[in-house]
């Protein structure tokens, strides 16, 4: 089968380009630059599930971030001990950024939301790609991000991936033994 006339966009994960993916995210720089103007996030998609990716990303902006944290969902009353939204219209500020964990049909709908309240960036998480979502972001002026973790880039920029187990700076297959 030949790949003649597809586009694909270059991962740096990568083996080979991924069929269909046109869109060319923003990087390393920019996502830094994003993540240092962000002032709020409201996650949409939030879970009171603690084995959701939703409720560890949440976790760890609470409490190794400077973000203002905002939950939406509709089936919730409250995430984590603090109250949970049913519609980005609903949240008491104009989120800076909309983190979202959504099936894949529902992203453009997510998008006009986030357009429609004034969001100025629209972050879809790892395995999220939607290009008609990045579409209608950007033709807004939203600064768009697709696969990729807020937790993890923010972590990453800051010097904290050892605190989910990356990055321990430790070489070797061996167990550590802990010191007492």
């Amino acid at each position: 089968m030949s790949n003649a006339g597809l586009v694909a966009c270059e991962l740096p994960w990568a083996k080979e380009p991924v069929a269909g993916r046109t869109w060319v995210g923003p990087g390393a720089q920019e996502r830094y630059d994003i993540l240092r103007r962000t002032k709020s996030i409201a996650i949409v998609g939030a879970s009171d599930n603690p084995a959701r990716a939703s409720f560890f990303v949440a976790t760890y902006l609470l409490s190794s971030s400077p973000y203002d944290v905002y939950f939406v969902n509709p089936r919730a009353t409250t995430i984590l001990g603090r109250p949970a939204y049913a519609s980005l219209a609903d949240l008491p500020v104009v989120p800076d950024l909309v983190d979202v964990f959504r099936r894949h049909e529902d992203l453009p709908g997510v998008a006009q939301e986030a357009v429609d309240v004034g969001a100025k960036t629209l972050w879809l998480q790892l395995g999220s790609w939607n290009e008609e979502a990045a579409a209608i972001a950007e033709a807004a002026g939203l600064a768009v991000v697709m696969d990729r973790c807020v937790k993890i880039e923010h972590a990453r920029f800051h010097g904290g991936l050892h605190l989910a187990g990356f990055d321990t700076g430790v070489i070797s297959s061996k167990r550590q033994l802990l010191s007492r």
